[in-house]
């Protein structure tokens, strides 16, 4: 499984281990990522995302998982995610219709 959050699109970084005497060897820095159990008030389900503690932390900020998918851009976002922003957005519109 990839090491990438499924909301914010963030992956692993490279950069060097500097030791005392200045040598520099190749290391990856790994994002924090949890697996999580996101409420869509929407959609009325909960669902299961991959997301980084970053990643969390914006969801919460804009408002929940449902805003967040409506805001953010679909290159961000994982295939799984996709489809989620697309059915919200279909609930959404479909409830301002009615």
């Amino acid at each position: 499984m990839s090491r990438i959050c499924e909301l914010t699109g963030k992956g692993r970084q490279v950069g060097h281990n500097v030791s005392h005497a200045n040598n520099k060897t190749k290391r990856t820095f790994l994002p924090n990522l949890q697996n999580v159990t996101l409420m869509s008030e929407a959609l009325e389900k909960s669902v299961r995302l991959r997301v980084s503690t970053h990643g969390l932390r914006s969801v919460e900020h804009v408002g929940g998982l449902d805003n967040w998918l409506v805001k953010t851009s679909e290159t961000d976002l994982s295939l799984r995610a996709r489809r989620l922003k697309r059915e919200v957005a279909k609930k959404l519109a479909g409830n301002a219709a009615a």
